[in-house]
């Protein structure tokens, strides 16, 4: 209406799981939005909220097939109060969509009541010369009822683009809603219906559960503004359908196992006995009973000699497996490994989440940054398994290989979802780093040595703080410097110190601009060349670059953020940079004498434990 966009959609209540239709509200083109709350409720479930004009009122048509009608609803206060209009279908139809086409109101929808192969896979036509009916159905019902990856159920609202009628259906092959399939409409009559497939034109998810449509997305509304331009809402799932209900299956299952392996265990080594008295399978006393329950006598003696053969097989296992032998402790430590694991299972599918990696929203919104790694020929190896990696990482946008020796490989050489830019150097120099690279299209940069791999949340988690504070460093790696000449320690120095004023840059994200022009600097030139010149310490450069530039203002440099876990895959090749560590830290004390006494001392202290979300403890 106007310049405020509407939008409708259906909400759940999470403990029956109840579908309503809410609303928000947008006066920015969609760029944020209000709850204004529940706009229809009623005692069955809602979903699929159609909404339209028709001289001039505003109508919805909401899917409830739960009430085996298709119903019309009228605003009398748009848009949180509505009335029942009228039943216009008296059948349980699903997604259904109308568009108004030469002389004729046109339905299109899928019987909820189709089973099997015809389930999500039929797609019917109805025609009216009003919405409000009375309708009709098309000649060529059902026009699809057998093929789920058609798009036969609908996946939006048609519309109408360059004189041609489209409609959106959802391909519902492997899992319900998986994605949507565009059609254009080259025939439509009371008699005659044809549809050919076009390109929907949005480019595939390749994060898999990382991208917030990454395993399905089943509806796309578009429509064209008064200005003449578009705008398309669609929505997305990070999970196929009915994952919750296959994870909470899987997690019983392995507590199940787990149980029924204790209980064996117990029994073998009695802790657990099961009796069963003889009375139990005695047979009737009087001869009249007996020629009533013949049959049930027999099938008595029948159990009873399997289960005294049973009885005496489990009793012979058992005194076997209670033997003292290797064979027995192995096949007891076999049984105990099978549990263990049993219940590692169960507690990751109850208990793990549904093992997507979630970018963090900043004020309502999301961004995107830049991944710039250093390396050379020789670790190949470890960076395509760093690319693969990172790549699915759903805010990054693009891997900048910085390559300092060696014949770089073609971009094409790496398993990514993201595109990868190889920048090869004709010097080989750690301050290449930070070189000043104007194709970086993003504020934010992560850099990240190729050897250190940790998990996307934790990566999320550092790029939501630094979107808080960008003019900060913010990292995984803290230092605490101190001392008189100052002394470079390890992250245990800094714990028992309870503070850290140094950022390890292997691992820190920073303003791209800001810091690469700062480091590349006239001022930055002496400590460009020590770098250099020793091949160490462009990180504490950064460093001192960040605290020169602040030092007049006295704001905060640094800010570290606790990874769950880091594992450097150095350690795994003869290829480590470093591999002497006393030698190596000698060297960057030097550096920091030397870095003092151009640029001044680094801050004091900042404590460990000073967010509220606790992710820097």
């Amino acid at each position: 209406q106007g310049d405020t966009l509407f939008l409708f959609f259906e909400t759940k209540t999470t403990s029956s799981m109840h579908g309503d239709i809410g609303v928000a509200r947008s006066f920015d083109q969609g760029a944020t939005w209000e709850f204004l709350g529940i706009a229809l409720d009623e005692a069955w479930h809602l979903s699929y909220p159609f909404v339209f004009k028709y001289e001039n009122e505003i109508y919805m048509m909401p899917e409830g097939n739960k009430k085996k009608e298709l119903r019309l609803y009228r605003a009398t206060k748009f848009p949180l109060e509505w009335t029942l209009e009228k039943v216009l279908i008296n059948k349980p139809l699903i997604d259904a969509s109308l568009v108004q086409y030469e002389d004729n109101w046109w339905l299109f929808a899928s019987d909820f009541t189709r089973y099997g192969t015809e389930k999500n896979a039929e797609l019917e036509i109805w025609y009216s010369s009003s919405p409000l009916g009375p309708w009709k159905e098309h000649r060529q019902n059902p026009i699809y009822k057998a093929d789920k990856s058609l798009g036969a159920r609908n996946g939006g609202r048609l519309f109408m683009f360059e004189g041609s009628l489209y409609r959106p259906g959802q391909d519902c092959s492997g899992t319900y809603g998986r994605k949507i399939k565009l059609y254009k409409v080259e025939k439509l009559s009371k008699e005659e219906y044809k549809e050919v497939p076009v390109e929907l034109g949005i480019e595939e998810p390749k994060k898999g559960r990382n991208a917030w449509n990454g395993m399905r997305y089943h509806h796309l509304d578009a429509q064209q503004l008064e200005s003449g331009r578009w705008i398309a809402v669609m929505d997305g799932d990070r999970v196929p359908s009915g994952d919750s209900t296959r994870r909470s299956i899987s997690g019983y299952l392995g507590f199940l196992l787990a149980i029924v392996l204790v209980t064996f265990v117990g029994f073998v080594k009695g802790a657990i006995n099961c009796y069963i008295p003889p009375s139990f399978w005695a047979a009737p006393a009087r001869r009249n009973e007996l020629s009533r329950i013949l049959p049930v006598y027999r099938f008595n003696q029948k159990v009873r000699r399997y289960s005294t053969s049973l009885g005496r097989y489990i009793t012979a296992t058992k005194a076997r497996l209670n033997e003292k032998t290797w064979s027995n402790k192995l096949f007891f430590c076999v049984i105990a490994l099978l549990g263990t694991v049993n219940v590692c299972i169960a507690v990751h599918f109850l208990l793990g989440g549904n093992g997507t990696e979630e970018a963090y929203t900043h004020q309502g919104q999301r961004s995107q940054f830049t991944m710039v790694t250093m390396t050379y020929e020789a670790r190949l190896w470890n960076l395509k398994m760093f690319v693969e990696h990172y790549s699915r990482c759903e805010s990054v946008r693009e891997i900048v290989v910085v390559w300092n020796k060696g014949n770089p490989p073609g971009s094409d050489a790496f398993d990514s979802t993201v595109p990868v830019r190889i920048r090869v150097e004709e010097l080989n120099s750690l301050n290449n780093r930070f070189r000043v690279d104007p194709l970086i299209k993003t504020r934010a940069v992560l850099e990240l040595d190729d050897d250190i791999m940790m998990t996307c949340s934790d990566v999320e988690k550092g790029f939501k703080v630094w979107r808080e504070h960008p003019e900060r460093m913010v990292g995984f790696y803290p230092r605490m410097i101190d001392g008189d000449p100052p002394q470079y320690r390890n992250e245990r120095y800094a714990r028992g110190k309870k503070g850290y004023n140094l950022i390890l840059t292997g691992a820190a994200f920073m303003d791209s601009e800001f810091a690469f022009r700062r480091y590349w600097s006239e001022e930055a030139r002496e400590g460009r060349d020590y770098v250099h010149k020793n091949f160490n310490c462009e990180d504490l450069l950064m460093n001192f670059m960040y605290a020169n530039a602040s030092s007049g203002a006295g704001g905060r440099t640094v800010e570290y953020v606790h990874p769950a876990w880091a594992i450097d895959t150095s350690k795994l090749s003869s290829v480590a940079i470093s591999r002497d560590t006393q030698k190596h830290y000698d060297v960057r004390t030097k550096c920091l004498a030397k870095f003092s006494s151009i640029y001044g001392p680094l801050p004091q202290k900042w404590e460990f434990g000073r967010r509220e979300d606790g992710w820097d403890k």
